[in-house]
């Protein structure tokens, strides 16, 4: 049993090392898009840099790595297995061996690692984002926010299942490290320097993207 755990955490740091946010944004031609930005290669960076249809396939990319490493984790060892793999995939998405340790912030990933333990548990973490988004226009505040608020909703919503102390353990794991990649954003924000989300901006940028793209074929 203990082998299969180590490899369920094996497969899913495996699965998290895919490069989502880079391989699309260079399909869309903007190249390594850790460089532009916030210089890391998740969801939001990619919004920013390349636009809303990116961003959009980053996040089903990013998500969809975090839920087949849960799906694995769970073949192999129940809840246990699948809480081990979702959170390891979050671990290889944030810290990615094959590039250089500099991924992502994990918040795309684990929400696969979210609708795996509950999806109710989902549902109230993307309702939280939306509005937190829709009032302050700041992505890393919502992110933080849901971080803090997975534990909860999980304390919550899980209560009364098999192993519920599993899932609590596992929620706080995932929200301390989503708080923790996000420090850089923690101290912009107490210093007021942290940028928000310019939705006329980001069209603009999708819009010169794709006329790219188009340029090309």
């Amino acid at each position: 049993m203990v082998f299969k755990y180590i490899l369920a955490a094996l497969i899913g740091y495996a699965l998290g090392n895919i490069p989502s946010g880079v391989l699309i944004a260079r399909i869309f031609g903007v190249g390594d898009v850790r460089k532009y930005g916030s210089g890391n290669s998740g969801t939001t960076n990619v919004l920013r840099t390349v636009g809303w249809l990116p961003s959009v396939l980053t996040l089903v990319g990013d998500c969809l790595k975090g839920w087949i490493a849960c799906m694995v984790g769970k073949a192999m060892g129940g809840d246990p297995g699948m809480l081990l793999g979702g959170f390891m995939a979050v671990v290889g998405h944030d810290f990615p061996a094959c590039m250089g340790f500099k991924g992502g912030k994990g918040i795309a990933t684990s929400l696969a690692l979210i609708i795996a333990i509950h999806p109710l548990l989902a549902l109230a973490e993307l309702i939280t984002e939306i509005v937190v988004v829709a009032v302050t226009r700041y992505m890393s505040v919502a992110s933080l926010i849901t971080a803090v608020a997975f534990p909860v909703f999980t304390v919550i919503l899980c209560r009364g299942r098999e192993n519920y102390g599993l899932f609590v353990l596992f929620s706080c794991m995932a929200s301390a490290l989503a708080i923790f990649q996000h420090r850089g954003n923690i101290k912009r924000l107490l210093r007021g320097e942290e940028n928000r989300l310019d939705f006329g901006k980001i069209t603009k940028v999708s819009e010169k993207v794709m006329r790219r793209m188009r340029e090309k074929k």
